[in-house]
């Protein structure tokens, strides 16, 4: 199983170099350390602590844990890898010269080799879940505690997983502790073949995020210098397709609330052009977040074309809408607005962590919408009932505050493996 695996990834190997170039078209960032993606790169001073985080939203869940570890196992540089661009950006945010960073290797043989070689890893702990069988065994072989934090299987993916379950059950069986966000992530582990006895359930550590210190003023200084008397909403994180469904529900809003003011930020720097285009088709009056300039009173839309300000708006509008959620990209991180007690819209793709989706529908805090029509009538309707919108934001922050402590108990399981 292990032969055809690696033959089909290394068929599909110029594939993925030829999309790095492709994205690095748009994006030259993406053309940036490509010889990193195949496992090359200075060697580091180790050993390290390695951290992975796929992209933004698991760089932003794994700030408090990188903290802990740097104060805590001050001995070991900290090394945090990322896929994309847009996650290394705010992972130098956040951590400045204090962590290194590195993009991860492609699951080649080759490839993987030559990345521990150069890092030299003490322990792993990949974010979320990705499964990389190269990649577990070379951990195994080289006797690296491998620890999957956050670990979660979405039902998409279990079907799939279980279809590989000979090649999945060699690479679980390496001694991987995995630390599931639940009862049910922890039992699809085990049915793809994790051993009972290391599988936990330790909770998702996004609970654990804390805003920035003091965004919530800095929110309401912004507000007050660009729309001190307009209603405010987001549409965070948006993709393809989202856009357009997200401008014919703000002309409903509009309708109701003609001074209503939109920050519509697209998930990828690399859309912030594209975007642009679709506003100025539209014949939409909108300003761009990048000319720094305060919103004239004429504008309807704030394109927010920058890096690393999404809570910032989060914290200085009245209602959000978390994208990624009508096109079947899986959701984008709901907590980060309910920490700031704003009540949250999302579409109904929300596999990427369905358990925070549940817990705050249960509970009030969110709304589930299917069409730009359903958007327009949440927004409108929570623009217009300031109280409705103080419990749900009330309701949010219960449940983060009830489901609090996965990072504590993570950090029982990531202590003795370093001491």
């Amino acid at each position: 199983m292990r032969f055809i695996y690696n033959l089909l990834i290394y068929l599909a190997a110029p594939a993925a170099l030829l999309m790095h170039l492709w994205r690095g078209l748009r994006d030259p960032s993406y053309r940036e350390r490509l010889g990193e993606r195949f496992g090359f790169g200075r060697a580091l001073p180790g050993p390290t602590i390695w951290i992975h985080a796929v992209s933004v939203g698991e760089v932003q869940a794994a700030e408090p844990l990188v903290r802990y570890l740097l104060a805590r196992h001050p001995r070991y540089p900290l090394l945090l890898t990322t896929v994309t661009p847009t996650g290394a950006t705010r992972a130098r945010q956040l951590f400045g010269t204090s962590v290194l960073l590195r993009y991860v290797p492609f699951d080649l043989p080759g490839s993987v080799r030559r990345f521990f070689d150069r890092v030299r890893p003490r322990l792993a702990v990949i974010l979320e879940t990705e499964l990389w069988p190269n990649l577990y065994a070379e951990c195994g072989r080289r006797d690296v505690p491998l620890v999957l934090a956050s670990a979660r299987i979405s039902p998409r993916s279990v079907g799939r997983y279980r279809r590989m379950v000979p090649l999945f059950r060699q690479a679980l069986a390496h001694g991987i502790v995995i630390a599931a966000q639940s009862d049910v992530d922890a039992e699809r582990f085990r049915s793809i073949g994790a051993t009972p006895g290391r599988t936990h359930v330790t909770g998702n550590i996004k609970f654990d995020f804390q805003p920035q210190h003091g965004i919530e003023e800095r929110g309401a200084r912004w507000r007050e210098q660009n729309a001190p008397a307009r209603p405010v909403w987001v549409a965070g994180s948006t993709h393809d397709g989202e856009e357009e469904a997200v401008l014919d529900a703000h002309n409903r809003v509009l309708e109701r609330f003609p001074d209503a003011l939109l920050l519509l930020v697209p998930r990828h720097p690399q859309r912030f052009a594209e975007v642009r285009e679709l506003l100025v088709r539209r014949g939409v009056a909108f300003t761009n977040r990048s000319a720094g300039t305060v919103i004239p009173t004429a504008a309807t839309v704030m394109l927010g074309d920058t890096m690393g300000e999404l809570l910032l708006f989060y914290a200085a509008c009245d209602v959000a809408f978390v994208a990624g959620s009508l096109v079947p990209v899986g959701g984008h991180n709901l907590l980060e607005p309910v920490s700031l007690g704003r009540p949250v819209l999302t579409g109904p793709h929300n596999f990427n962590s369905e358990s925070v989706a549940q817990l705050l529908l249960e509970a009030g805090a969110t709304r589930i919408i299917r069409d730009s029509e359903q958007l327009a009538h949440g927004i409108a309707g929570l623009l217009g009932d300031s109280s409705r919108r103080a419990e749900m934001g009330a309701a949010g922050r219960a449940v983060l505050d009830a489901n609090r402590g996965a990072l504590e108990r993570l950090l029982r399981l990531v202590d003795p493996l370093l001491d």
